[in-house]
């Protein structure tokens, strides 16, 4: 009987194959684990990269780090194909990923992201870890920025103008088709044109020259350069002396007119509401000085009056010589006889500046005009290279984004 049982094959295919499956199915299920996990990693990478080019895109903006975060992880959950990525599992800094070796020169965004795989044994669930690496790199040197978004012809250069920018880019943030606009027999030569939207005007004609082929239209916005300049304090209000010329001092100036000849002491010259609107042929004349527009203040200078301007060449506004507060919408006039000189940030960003030189009047060879929307009559003539001059401020049109790894 045991010989006969022995030798019977009856079942045993199917006892075998039982115990077979065991291994087979552990396998086939670690296959699934893998391609599983390996799915959701490259679900991981897909959304990291696509918080890391968000982040990079807004790097000169000036937002907090806290704010960056904020901004990648809204793309890595919009992304992310439902992953579980948990606030706390998303990380952000600026800079390369440390090394062993020294970090490349440049600005670098680095996220990183963990989510946990729910692995089908159970006990043997795992983290999975991405890291995404962009460099930004900013692009030309800027002389010229219109920030709003949507306004036509943002940049405006039209009339008998000519316009002159020494190796430096004019841009536009504005989405609209005439975002930078020439007509008539306006001049322009720069280094390009740089624009969210369209340009208009500037193509066929010998009254442009540009050193790229073309105007560069559709690009990222460019950051704008005084964005987190913080206001210094009020200090009490000072008196206006009477007679047609004097001599101020800085400080703070409530509800005043700036007429006549005027002469400004070095320092900060803080406006709260009053105007700068010197009549007649008067004057305004201030080196290593900044002009706060506050609470509504206005400046309006004309084609009649003499004005020379140059800001502070060191210390927290080094560079920047008007600095009209982003809910101040009175407009910016800065025209002059043929002596005025201006340099400097003109900075308005929720108003428009109306710049105008006559012949060889308003000289800004170290001039940089920012605000909502930008009017150029006149003859101008305006430098890029003049770093000390603005205090180490620079300004760029646009950028450029590269996934490194």
């Amino acid at each position: 009987m045991i010989v006969h049982f022995l030798g019977n094959r009856d079942g045993n295919f199917a006892a075998l194959t039982a115990l077979a499956m065991v291994p087979v199915m552990a396998a086939v299920a670690g296959v699934v684990d893998y391609a599983t996990a390996s799915r959701k990693a490259g679900q991981l990478q897909n959304a990291l990269d696509h918080a890391a080019l968000s982040i990079a895109a807004q790097y000169y903006s000036g937002l907090s780090d806290t704010e960056f975060t904020d901004v990648g992880f809204q793309y890595v959950e919009t992304n992310g194909d439902g992953l579980a990525v948990s606030k706390d599992g998303f990380d952000f800094h600026k800079g390369y990923p440390a090394t062993d070796g020294e970090a490349p020169e440049g600005d670098y965004v680095t996220v990183r992201g963990t989510i946990l795989h729910k692995s089908l044994f159970g006990k043997f669930d795992w983290p999975l870890e991405r890291l995404s690496v962009v460099k930004v790199q900013p692009g030309q040197p800027a002389c010229v920025l219109a920030l709003d978004k949507t306004a036509d012809q943002a940049v405006k250069i039209q009339g008998s103008t000519e316009v002159t920018l020494d190796k430096c880019v004019i841009a536009s943030n504005s989405a609209s088709s005439s975002s930078v606009y020439r007509g008539g027999s306006a001049k322009i030569a720069a280094e390009c044109v740089v624009t969210v939207g369209g340009s208009y005007g500037l193509g066929g004609t010998s009254s442009v020259s540009l050193e790229c082929p073309n105007a560069i239209e559709n690009q990222y916005p460019s950051p704008d350069p005084l964005k987190n300049l913080v206001t210094p304090n009020y200090t009490a209000c000072q008196s206006m002396p009477g007679g047609k010329s004097k001599t101020l001092k800085p400080g703070t100036y409530c509800g005043k007119t700036f007429s006549g000849d005027v002469v400004l002491d070095p320092g900060y010259y803080i406006l709260r509401g009053g105007r700068i609107q010197l009549g007649g042929n008067g004057s305004l004349v201030g080196h290593g000085v900044t002009i706060f527009l506050l609470e509504g203040a206005e400046m309006a200078i004309n084609a009649n009056q003499k004005v020379e301007l140059s800001p502070p060449d060191n210390g927290p506004y080094a560079g920047v010589t008007v600095y009209q507060e982003a809910s101040n919408s009175n407009a910016v006039t800065i025209n002059g006889t043929l002596d005025s000189a201006v340099s400097g940030f003109i900075y308005a960003p929720g108003a428009h500046i109306q710049y105008t030189g006559n012949a060889s009047s308003i000289s800004g060879k170290c001039l940089r005009l920012v605000g909502d929307t930008i009017e150029m009559n006149g003859t101008s003539d305006i430098a890029s290279d003049c770093t000390a001059e603005l205090g180490g401020r620079k300004m760029y049109a646009g950028r450029t984004m590269i996934l490194v790894r």
